[in-house]
C-alpha cells in the first residue's frame, strides 16, 4: 500500500508540474484567443439583448395593429339590418292581405358591392395578415 500512494503521489506531483510548466508557456496567441473570446462574448450578448428588445417591440405592436385591424374590419360588415327590414315589411303585407301572391325576387342574398368597399376589404385583410406574420417571426426570432 506504500508504494501505491507513493506512485499516485508521483502521478499528482508529476501532473501539476505539467499544468504549471503549460501555464507558464502561454504565448501571445493564447492571450489573443482569450482576449477575442472575451470580447465576442460581450458583443453577442450586447446584440442578442438588443435583438430580444426589438422583438418585444414588434410583438407589441403587432398584437395592437392586430386588434384595431380587426376592429375595422368587423365594422366593415354588411349590416344586417337593411335585410331584416326588407323581410318585415314583407310578413306585414303578408298579414294585411294573406290572399295576394308578393313578389320577393327584389331580396336577392348577393349584393353587390361598389369596388371600393372591395379594396379597403382586400387592404385591410392584407394588412391583418402581414401584421400576423410579423408577430410569427418575431416569435420565431425570439425562440431562435
Amino acid at each position: 500500500m506504500g508504494q501505491r500512494s507513493k506512485a499516485n503521489e508521483q502521478i499528482l506531483n508529476a501532473a501539476q508540474g505539467l499544468s504549471e510548466a503549460q501555464e507558464r508557456n502561454q504565448g501571445d496567441s493564447s492571450k489573443f484567443w482569450k482576449t477575442y473570446d472575451n470580447i465576442s462574448k460581450e458583443y453577442d450578448d450586447t446584440l442578442l439583448s438588443r435583438g430580444n428588445g426589438d422583438m418585444n417591440i414588434i410583438l407589441t405592436f403587432a398584437g395592437l395593429f392586430s386588434a384595431v385591424n380587426s376592429t375595422f374590419i368587423i365594422g366593415m360588415q354588411p349590416n344586417p339590418a337593411e335585410t331584416t327590414n326588407v323581410l318585415l315589411l314583407r310578413l306585414i303585407q303578408i298579414a294585411a292581405d294573406p290572399n295576394v301572391v308578393h313578389d320577393i325576387s327584389d331580396l336577392s342574398s348577393s349584393t353587390g358591392y361598389p369596388p371600393s368597399t372591395i379594396w379597403m376589404q382586400v387592404l385591410a385583410y392584407a394588412s391583418l395578415a402581414f401584421s400576423v406574420l410579423a408577430a410569427f417571426g418575431a416569435v420565431l426570432g425570439k425562440q431562435w
